[in-house]
């Protein structure tokens, strides 16, 4: 059996006769930008994050590029984010000429490790930018407690998170604003890029929702100098659907994860994800670490079973950012993680069969 890294044509049997009508309603009415379904759709999302307002955009980036526009932060001021995520996180930095200032990570969830954030702040730090890498909570309570010690705004990279919980609250709403994708593949993914920000700020929110289009909040009246980022009528109305399902896909993801984390207990020197105490993961990705990850991935490959690595090279590595001055050892944990994590299959709608048959060829991979 093979088993694909991702599947999405099973969530289209699944939601396919709700959406099509949605749909083919948004081509009959020709209403492409900014239509009924966007306003419906950010009213949904923001009560399913617990917030006041969300704002559909165009990307993931987008949602943090905006935040930050919104915020005032600009060229000459820092942003403190993990190094272990995917460049956009830091890219959005960027876009708004501030200088991203990465920290290491917590070697047991890859997500930005809170004791050493402290050490990176200076007085041109202005917000520091969790992530929530792989459907993980990041460890909010800490960064939160740094955050109002030294009077700095957070902000969650939520990209990965929909849906996740942290002491009970979901991810999006921990902070002083969110930043969401849904790039097809996440856990609440469009059928194109699309990306939201959640806040319980109505004036950030009224900002942001002129910042997307053309820094207009009456048509042809540009108040600032704005962008076009708007979120896909069509878009918002797949999401409007797909939403309704994103619990009970999340808990199939959770199902999968367990029957991944029983069989491969204890295998050759392979290392399942862990769940810090008070949150509850749901798995955009699976992650396993082995220092056999090259050999694991060739062989898993040639088997027929999809996997990928999430990241291969750590963002102070890439080539983009070669004017920064990062070198090989600044971040050890990042690029020992780099070079050791691999993703397995892991999808709403994964079959018990599926999980078995990447296990049993793990299993056969290390002798066990």
């Amino acid at each position: 059996m093979s088993v694909p890294f991702v599947d999405l044509k099973w969530q289209m049997t699944i939601i396919g006769d709700e959406a099509e009508p949605r749909i083919q309603a948004v081509l009959r009415n020709c209403n492409f930008i900014l239509g009924a379904e966007v306003e419906e759709f950010e009213k949904a999302f923001a009560a399913y994050c617990g917030c006041r307002r969300a704002i559909g955009v165009a990307s993931g980036l987008d949602a943090i590029k905006l935040i930050l526009r919104a915020l005032g932060i600009g060229p000459g001021d820092e942003v403190i984010t993990a190094a272990n995520t995917f460049i956009a996180t830091a890219l959005a930095v960027s876009s708004v000429g501030a200088t991203p200032v990465l920290v290491d990570i917590d070697r047991r969830t890859f997500n930005i490790n809170p004791r050493l954030i402290e050490e990176r702040i200076t007085p041109r730090t202005k917000a520091i930018l969790p992530v929530h890498l792989y459907g993980q909570p990041a460890d909010m309570d800490p960064i939160l407690d740094i955050a109002q010690r030294r009077n700095l705004l957070v902000v969650e990279d939520a990209a990965q998170g929909h849906g996740a919980r942290y002491k009970g609250r979901r991810v999006g709403g921990l902070g002083y604003a969110a930043a969401f994708s849904f790039y097809p593949g996440k856990n609440l993914g469009a059928c194109g890029d699309g990306g939201a920000v959640v806040t319980n700020d109505e004036g950030m929110a009224d900002r942001i929702v002129a910042l997307r289009n053309y820094g207009s909040k009456v048509k042809y009246h540009h108040e600032e100098l704005g962008e076009n980022s708007r979120l896909d009528t069509l878009q918002a109305a797949i999401l409007s659907v797909k939403l309704k399902h994103l619990d009970e896909w999340n808990a199939c993801r959770r199902r999968a994860a367990a029957r991944y984390a029983e069989s491969l207990a204890g295998v050759g020197d392979i290392f399942v994800p862990e769940t810090i105490e008070g949150a509850e993961h749901v798995y955009h990705l699976y992650v396993v670490r082995t220092r056999q990850r090259d050999a694991l991935m060739k062989y898993l490959l040639g088997k027929g079973i999809g996997c990928i690595i999430h990241y291969p090279v750590p963002i102070h590595l890439q080539k983009a950012y070669a004017n920064r001055g990062w070198k090989k050892g600044d971040f050890p944990e990042t690029e020992a993680a780099a070079q050791e994590i691999l993703s397995l299959p892991m999808f709403a709608g994964i079959a018990e069969a599926q999980v078995d048959e990447v296990c049993t060829a793990v299993r056969s991979f290390f002798g066990a």
